[in-house]
């Protein structure tokens, strides 16, 4: 699976993207974290689409659960 999160020092100066867009991952984050809707980020940002969203969402939970450590 090609990664839907990426990172180059060309684009906004290496912070996280969601792929083809200079949309960084984290405000997709912090959108949710403070409470807003899906639907109001896809809305703030248009380059963003739903499917793009949930699946870097879907890929960012996937590398968590396979780096989580029993302690």
């Amino acid at each position: 699976m090609s990664s839907l999160i990426f990172s180059d020092v060309e684009i906004m100066g290496g912070t996280a993207c969601l792929a083809g867009t200079r949309v960084p991952f984290q405000t997709l984050l912090d959108y949710l974290e403070g409470g807003d809707s899906l639907d109001q980020f896809l809305s703030d940002f248009p380059s963003v689409s739903r499917e793009l969203a949930v699946a870097a969402l879907h890929q960012a939970g996937d590398l968590a659960v396979a780096n989580a450590r029993v302690a």
